[in-house]
């Protein structure tokens, strides 16, 4: 027993080590946005700052007139896809698992062969697609061909096999139709699958560089990603500003995942168990 309490002592002490190695460089660069130029630039690993300001939170929002409209930006495109992905993905899941139609196997089947092909090697069919109907340079552009996302329509479809028919067949016997099962009995209680789903589309869509910088060529069109490229061009030695603009960047993903913690842990958790 003593010798297994110390290896567990040993393997605990490793992690938390190795935890606070990986986390000192990201409260690093949180406090950072909160330090003066000449504070950064004077050298030193200290992290909390000795002279605290926000005016280079001040500076993003009121010298760079783009920078609140590229939040913007990344907010309606996130929203929108996420909403559009949820909805589908889990119609199309839900499908797979209960519907009987002609080549639901084959399309299945189809649908795990997409899931391994890498995201990029469709950037370029999608750029001339979307180019040949018009919709470049516009939301569309980044909102549309990731409206669906196969991954999560196997996840769902993975859920809903599971779940238990008795409450669809009593949702029928109360007289409702199957689109209204789905929206009114299912799709309700498939919340935890849902809020997985829902914290990494967004997480993926918030987060996404190579798309909006082949699809986006206005300015005032980019996402906040390609935004902060453009920010640390013009402020390439101001690193306060850049640190500032890179901690609101996190934040709604930060707000998100606080808020939809419960579920999310809850899908993970029956991920695991399928």
């Amino acid at each position: 027993m003593k010798i297994k309490r110390f290896w567990k002592i040993i393997t605990y002490t490793l992690l938390i080590a190795y935890g606070l190695v990986t986390l000192y460089p990201f409260l690093w660069a949180v406090m950072a946005a909160f330090k003066p130029y000449s504070e950064i630039i004077g050298g030193g690993l200290s992290l909390l700052p000795k002279n605290p300001t926000i005016e280079n939170f001040s500076y993003i929002f009121t010298r760079d007139p783009l920078f609140p409209r590229w939040i913007l930006n990344s907010f309606i495109i996130a929203i929108s896809g996420t909403i559009l992905n949820i909805i589908f993905n889990s119609m199309a899941g839900y499908a797979l698992a209960r519907l009987s139609f002609p080549g639901r196997k084959q399309l299945f089947l189809l649908i795990l062969a997409v899931i391994m092909v890498p995201a990029q090697i469709l950037l370029i069919p999608n750029y001339l697609i979307m180019k040949s109907i018009g919709i470049l340079d516009t939301y569309n552009a980044l909102i549309l061909p990731g409206a669906i996302n196969f991954g999560y329509i196997f996840m769902m479809r993975q859920f809903f096999v599971n779940f238990p028919k008795e409450v669809e067949e009593a949702a029928q016997m109360d007289g409702l139709s199957r689109t209204q099962t789905f929206f009114r009995i299912v799709f309700p209680m498939a919340q935890a699958s849902i809020a997985t789903q829902g914290v990494f589309v967004f997480l993926g869509l918030w987060n996404e560089f190579m798309k909006p910088l082949l699809y986006i060529t206005s300015p005032e069109k980019y996402t906040l990603t390609l935004g902060l490229q453009s920010f640390q061009t013009q402020n390439a030695t101001q690193w306060n500003y850049i640190m500032a603009a890179s901690v609101v960047s996190i934040i709604p993903i930060l707000i998100l995942y606080i808020v939809l913690n419960k579920y999310f842990m809850k899908g993970v958790r029956i991920g695991g168990d399928k």
